[in-house]
């Protein structure tokens, strides 16, 4: 059973499942780059008419929309597209054999710390809103962090990255004096 959740984005729905979606992690997949992909599910997503991005969780993924198409024509087809997935195969839809780019954590303390704040504070909160955050970069008192999902081009993803992220990063860690997104 796939149950529907909305999210601070209009454009941008979170569709939850009792299966396991991803095995690895949460992945972001844009149509942009959608032609040299090899999960089919995945490339079959991008391709429905208005979807220009799907982020894939462990039990979640969200679907981000253009705006001339509507959710009422758009759900049933990401629906139908889950529970055909999962009639077929009993494995996630991303598996351990799928490529991930995770950031290599370099031997430094701040940065450890930087990280374990955004999983273990940042992170839960973000996917509640079906979407992700990822650490890219620090340096000189700025993290550099990648909003993906339905955060990517919220319109409050500004005030979440500033009031939220920043504001919990510099209370943890005084060294951070500013959070962007890349």
């Amino acid at each position: 059973m796939i149950q529907i959740e909305a999210t601070p984005n209009p454009n941008s729905l979170k569709f939850l499942s009792e299966k396991t979606i991803s095995s690895i992690g949460t992945e972001e997949f844009q149509k942009s780059n959608s032609k040299n992909l090899n999960n089919q599910f995945i490339k079959e997503l991008l391709g429905f008419k208005g979807v220009e991005l799907v982020l894939l969780s462990k039990n979640f993924l969200s679907v981000k929309k253009t705006e001339d198409v509507s959710w009422n024509d758009l759900k049933p087809m990401v629906i139908s597209h889950l529970n055909d997935y999962f009639e077929k195969n009993k494995e996630p839809i991303l598996k351990d054999t799928t490529k991930s780019d995770t950031v290599q954590v370099e031997n430094d303390e701040t940065i450890k710390k930087i990280i374990d704040v955004l999983d273990n504070k940042i992170r839960p909160a973000v996917a509640r809103d079906g979407g992700d955050i990822k650490f890219k970069e620090y340096k000189d008192g700025v993290v550099k962090v990648q909003l993906q999902g339905s955060c990517s081009g919220c319109p409050s993803s500004t005030m979440t990255l500033k009031q939220g992220v920043q504001n919990l990063l510099c209370h943890y860690l005084p060294e951070v004096k500013e959070v962007i997104a890349i």
